[in-house]
């Protein structure tokens, strides 16, 4: 039998913000603009490796938001944020929401040969095996990967924060915008639309006159005497952008910045960057950058302002499409 009496009105929706501990640095900052704390949460290695995760504020009913990045050791980090989010589901919270501001295994997006996974694919199905809602990210490595997870996916873009910060540095009619490779093409015209600069392409090539594994850069636009924003979505071991700058500056370009959202930075990309003619490289806080923060000529921006907002419009049932307007 239906008890009668008044009807209880349900609580009022909560946000909860949490952090593993790959970057809680960037957690921290999105928590500052969004004017809150993170929840409290116990994490722990038992000596075989295993994660131990216990969240110590109550989450049911709430609308949760995990954030981890997806930095070295990326796989333990990765795992680490499937536990919390399991943690979560399993102790009633009303939705989850990865926040990834660097999704792992980007670029294995698609097969190049037989036999290879299609490991974004495979994080997607994990991340919402997990129990994830839906995924904030900022620049994935192509733009296919946002069909891979059965959800909402809300892509944002770094490029405003760093464009804008270029041209405040620099006069733009002296700019051009390089796309390293044939495939950055998109997101660099983005970027000449943004900064009403010309575009051009260091286009690689192998040398058929010398050995087989050497391969020879080709500029392809005029960069004589300009000042030239090389833009990409990561820098690695800064082989590739470091290559691509020593081919402007052969070609005569007066000047060359390097714009990266991710500046992953693998073994020897701090002594590239350091012994790099590039006069300024520009990171977003996407990823620690500790291991170059010595370094006069790199710069980190932050994007927390960007993903805090859209926990906002998410959790207010706004429109994040908004923050995609500008572009």
């Amino acid at each position: 039998m239906r008890p009668t009496g008044p009807v209880v009105r349900a609580a009022e929706r909560r946000l909860q913000l949490f952090t593993g501990r790959a970057h809680p640095e960037m957690a921290a900052r999105i928590a500052a603009e969004l004017g809150t704390a993170l929840v409290p949460t116990q994490a722990r290695d038992f000596a075989n490796g295993e994660i131990y995760i216990r969240h110590e504020e109550s989450v049911r009913g709430a609308d949760c938001f995990v954030i981890q990045s997806h930095t070295h050791p990326i796989n333990t980090w990765i795992m680490e944020q499937l536990i919390m989010i399991d943690a979560l589901k399993r102790a009633s919270a009303r939705s989850v929401t990865v926040v990834a501001p660097f999704y792992g295994y980007s670029r294995q997006d698609k097969k190049h040969k037989g036999r290879e996974p299609i490991s974004a694919r495979l994080l997607a199905d994990l991340l919402a095996a997990a129990g994830a809602d839906r995924i904030i990210t900022i620049d994935l490595h192509t733009d296919q990967i946002v069909g891979f997870f059965d959800g909402p996916v809300d892509h944002l873009f770094a490029l405003p924060t760093l464009a804008d910060h270029i041209a405040r540095l620099t006069d733009h009619s002296r700019l051009t915008v390089v796309s390293p490779d044939a495939g950055r093409v998109r997101v660099a015209d983005r970027w000449c639309d943004r900064l009403g600069a010309p575009l051009a392409i260091v286009h690689k090539k192998r040398d058929k006159d010398i050995a087989h594994q050497v391969s020879v850069h080709e500029v392809v636009g005029d960069v004589t005497g300009r000042v030239c924003v090389l833009v990409d979505d990561m820098v690695d071991t800064a082989g590739t952008i470091c290559a691509a700058a020593d081919a402007l500056y052969a070609a005569g370009a007066d000047d060359v910045i390097v714009a990266a959202t991710h500046g992953i930075l693998s073994g020897p990309a701090v002594d590239r960057l350091k012994n790099s003619r590039v006069s300024r490289f520009l990171f977003t806080d996407t990823l620690p950058t500790a291991a170059a923060t010595g370094l006069d000529k790199v710069e980190v921006l932050s994007v927390a302002p960007l993903i805090a907002q859209a926990i906002r419009e998410i959790f207010e049932n706004g429109s994040v499409t908004s923050l995609l307007e500008d572009l």
